[in-house]
């Protein structure tokens, strides 16, 4: 298994960047992460459209056309000749003055990473995970608005410091309404009633990629999903529970601040978007 780095299309086995690169100094960067299903990217015209529009909401130029990355990411993908790869993506501001003021910086640094996937212990699927609600509030969208993916993850670190402090695998965060957002690398759902609940947009989260096509996959297989302001308290009324993510995929919640959600087990709609999103990735090779 091999990681491979491109900066700004040179392939390396390893990869340097500036002290005075502002992604380094002040987080002044954007990202994506893509999977790889028989090692080929999947969805990766939806990452890269919304890269470019996390870009535009930082006034970040993007250098690099589609078309570019497309190529690039598979020269990367044939360099590494993994079995399976995740594939990050970061667009910095570039070289600068140690200055919050981005003017001084020149062309932005592109970084392509494709790294072994990650392969979360079986055990998570197949029983579940504890997540626990943090007293770490989710960034309002007023300040960094949770829907840009940049490369500022502070706020998603405190929160797993927290979780991990609670012997929980996951942070689960609320707004400064005390309403549901999202996990720290993960959106996050539950089903009440055969109902698959989630945080609306506007409740400050980063809508998914795999979450936008789990309710698409859901609504067109006959399963309810309601997009809402959920206090935490609703979360005592949770059948079930699970979080989505690139990486992640669907892995189902089983405890949640230390009690069983549930009977304690994966609910019958959880495994049933496991299997759909499964067929989904087999769909989504490029």
């Amino acid at each position: 298994m091999t990681t491979k780095i491109n900066f700004n299309g040179d392939i390396r086995d390893n990869g340097q960047i500036s002290v005075f690169d502002h992604g380094f100094l002040f987080g002044d960067s954007v990202y994506e992460v893509i999977c790889t299903r028989h090692n080929n990217p999947c969805f990766m015209a939806q990452h890269l459209r919304r890269l470019r529009k996390s870009a535009a909401e930082i006034s970040l130029t993007i250098p690099w056309n589609d078309e570019r990355f497309e190529r690039e990411i598979h020269h990367t993908l044939k360099a590494a000749n993994n079995a399976e790869s995740s594939i990050r993506i970061i667009v910095t501001r570039g070289e600068g003055e140690i200055d919050i003021d981005p003017t001084s910086c020149g062309t932005p640094n592109v970084l392509i990473f494709v790294i072994p996937t990650r392969i979360y212990p079986p055990e998570d699927y197949q029983n579940g995970i504890h997540i626990a609600v943090v007293r770490i509030k989710r960034n309002s969208a007023e300040a960094l608005n949770p829907a840009i993916k940049t490369g500022n993850y502070l706020n998603n670190v405190l929160a797993k410091i927290e979780a991990n402090k609670l012997n929980a695998k996951d942070a689960l965060m609320l707004n400064s309404s005390g309403h549901l957002t999202e996990c720290t690398t993960s959106n996050f759902f539950f089903v009440h009633e055969d109902r698959v609940k989630t945080a609306s947009p506007d409740c400050g989260i980063l809508s998914g990629i795999t979450r936008e096509i789990l309710m698409q996959l859901a609504r067109e297989n006959g399963i309810l999903v309601e997009e809402g302001h959920w206090l935490a308290d609703e979360l005592e009324k949770a059948e079930e529970a699970f979080v989505s993510g690139t990486l992640r995929k669907v892995m189902p919640v089983t405890r949640l601040n230390g009690k069983a959600v549930g009977d304690g087990k994966p609910g019958p709609i959880t495994r049933r978007l496991m299997q759909l999103y499964e067929s989904a990735l087999e769909k989504a090779i490029n």
